[in-house]
């Protein structure tokens, strides 16, 4: 099959798709609905931003960096965040008599179709309006921004294609870990850039600008910029940049993609010490409560070490919670508040909880047969995450306070991390029955496709309720700092924080108990699909 014949086949199989899984129940289309009218919102609002930009003496000093952190997400976001753009996965494909060039072109045309492309069309056209000058600029522009969203999407769908395998590896699950930490830290460098600049103004900008704009795919829009000042010669030279690193994409991404549907993999097949290592006892079972609830709590710590999805999650959470707290205390911007952070994050691995479980759910499913048994699964899946995350939390905010030196705030940063995670382990319990999704075990995608607002709602709709049931916590934190007297019972908030989210917790549970029961067998579709 050519190529122009291929195409229109995946634009169609993509959208049927799509379609497909938004059929599946009203729930799933109201939450894919919502969550893209909150995407094209927000691009709505960055268009609006860059527009204003326009005339500005440091617009191109934004634009550009802002273009190649895009560029950036691009790359990492399908790997490690459940908001992929669903683009098909190459591995399903291996079977039918596909050449990898017209595969490609078919791949990357798809690819455009989507909530992700158009959002950072949105931002590429924003930015090509704030620096373009004249006509001949916005001549360029709409050429930049044709090859700045390709090479977005075709360096996506490339590292994607590199490590289809990775993430099912139990080999290389530690480097996507690392991955996971490298992006950690680099969210928190822009972060604390972002701070810098809020306070010296868009001027600090211009030293990055002028390095980024020979990077693709900002250099497509520092084209712009260079053809605005009169400068042709850089602008075709930054055109020519980002047209290469197209071409080299497509290039690695042909190759990949003929490696993987080539190649056996052996890469998920032990050997025979290998197996016998892991039918070995660990010793852990002897530590936890007998019963369904130590077997439940086991399994949970199980997939926490050995899946390389749910490993490289819990590693970027652990990371994340550590950095905020630490950089900003050791910059002297921070609060001992802020190492409720590490408590937030945690907390998110409570979403989705039968989502890890994938298509093995079923087995979980046939033990489930009444209200309490559902509780009793909830409650010792809780326990395994309270295992790590409140010595974690209580450690980042010892920690937080030592390097800022507040030791008298230490109890109510402590009771609003344990308030926090409370709530959290409450709509967590309570979304994982109601918004549950499939995390799928092959490919490189964390969200099975149709299933991407799903996933969204679920999260931050839960992170919504968990920040309102910590309001009172909160207030009474408020009026204890602004009251003559509150630093005398500013240690109160410990104990009270801590019953609070217990309290919290055990609520949730029981809440999200008789919805488990009563829903198994679409919990068991909606995480099976991947």
């Amino acid at each position: 099959m050519s190529a122009g014949a291929l195409t229109p086949v995946f634009i169609r199989l993509k959208l049927s798709l799509l379609r497909n899984g938004l059929r599946q129940s009203g729930g799933r289309k109201a939450a894919y609905i919502t969550s893209a009218v909150f995407a094209l919102l927000f691009a709505a609002l960055q268009l609006i931003g860059l527009i204003a930009l326009r005339g500005h003496a440091h617009a191109a000093s934004v634009v550009v960096p802002a273009v190649a952190v895009l560029g950036l997400g691009w790359a990492v976001m399908p790997l490690f965040f459940p908001s992929g753009d669903e683009t098909l996965d190459p591995t399903r494909l291996v079977m039918l008599p596909l050449r990898p060039r017209p595969l490609v072109r078919a791949l990357l045309t798809a690819s455009l179709v989507g909530i992700g492309p158009l959002f950072t069309l949105c931002l590429l056209a924003g930015s090509v309006i704030a620096v373009a000058r004249g006509g001949a600029a916005f001549a360029v522009g709409v050429v930049a921004v044709v090859l700045a969203l390709l090479v977005c999407v075709a360096l996506a769908r490339a590292v994607a294609a590199a490590n289809v395998r990775l993430l099912t590896s139990r080999k290389g699950r530690d480097l996507a870990v690392l991955s996971g930490l490298v992006i950690a830290i680099g969210a928190q460098i822009v972060n604390f850039g972002a701070q810098r600049i809020g306070a010296s103004g868009l001027g600090e900008l211009d030293p990055a600008g002028d390095v980024l704009q020979w990077v693709p795919p900002a250099s497509a829009i520092g084209a712009v910029h260079a053809v605005s000042e009169g400068s042709y010669g850089r602008a075709v030279a930054q055109l020519a940049l980002s047209a290469g690193a197209l071409a080299a994409l497509l290039a690695v991404w042909s190759r990949h993609l003929t490696r993987l549907m080539t190649s056996p993999d052996g890469s998920t097949l032990p050997t025979a010490d290998t197996a016998a290592r892991e039918r070995s006892s660990t010793g852990l079972a002897a530590l936890l409560p007998p019963g369904r609830t130590g077997t439940v709590m086991e399994r949970s710590l199980r997939y926490v070490w050995r899946d390389p999805k749910t490993k490289a999650a819990w590693v970027t959470s652990l990371a994340i919670g550590l950095i905020v707290p630490v950089f900003n205390a050791w910059q002297g911007t921070g609060s001992v508040y802020f190492a409720c952070f590490a408590a937030g994050m945690l907390g998110i691995q409570m979403y989705n909880q039968f989502g890890q479980d994938s298509s093995a759910f079923w087995m979980v499913a046939t033990t489930i047969s009444s209200t309490r048994d559902a509780y009793v699964e909830l409650r010792a899946r809780a326990y395994a995450l309270l295992l790590i995350t409140l010595p974690y939390a209580a450690l980042v905010t010892v920690l937080t306070a030592a390097m800022l030196g507040d030791w008298p705030r230490l109890p109510e940063a402590l009771g609003l991390s344990f308030a926090l995670l409370g709530a959290m382990l409450a709509t967590g319990a309570w979304t994982s029955a109601r918004f549950p999704y499939s995390i799928p075990q092959e490919g490189y995608k964390n969200v099975a496709p149709g299933q991407t607002g799903l996933a969204w709602i679920s999260v931050f709709g839960g992170m919504i309720g968990a920040a309102l049931l910590c309001a009172p916590v909160i207030a009474l934190a408020i009026w204890l700092n602004v009251s003559a007297d509150g630093d005398d019972f500013a240690w109160l908030l410990l104990p009270v924080g801590t019953l609070y989210g217990a309290v919290l917790t055990a609520a949730g549970l029981r809440l999200a108990a008789p919805r488990t029961a009563r829903r198994l067998p679409e919990i068991l579709q909606a995480v099976s699909k991947g």
